[in-house]
């Protein structure tokens, strides 16, 4: 699940394998990875959402599981739209820099 303490997790992690003037990355995982690998667990999460409500529309999902599913789906969503944004508004800054 992608929440807010794991994304600052994952940033907190990438900016602690980088070094120096030039960032150059060390050992691990690199930035690119880290989205790659939150991209693919938000996915997961609507996904599991997605199965865990069609399984209750037929009566096979238990209530707690489907609410629990759906909430974590609801938060992994607002979190990657916030940092959508985010991005998009730090995009827009870059480009009204002066050259």
């Amino acid at each position: 699940m992608v929440n807010p303490i794991n994304a600052a997790a994952a940033y907190a992690n990438t900016a602690a394998r980088t070094n120096g003037p030039g960032l150059a990355p060390r050992d691990g995982a690199s930035f690119g990875d880290v989205l790659e690998q939150t991209a693919k667990d938000a996915i997961g999460t609507m996904k599991n959402s997605e199965k865990m409500s069609a399984m209750a529309a037929v009566g096979q999902a238990d209530l707690t599981d489907v609410v629990q599913a759906v909430t974590n789906a609801e938060v992994t969503l607002q979190t990657v739209t916030t940092v959508r944004d985010k991005v998009l508004n730090a995009y827009q800054e870059i480009l009204r820099m002066p050259i």
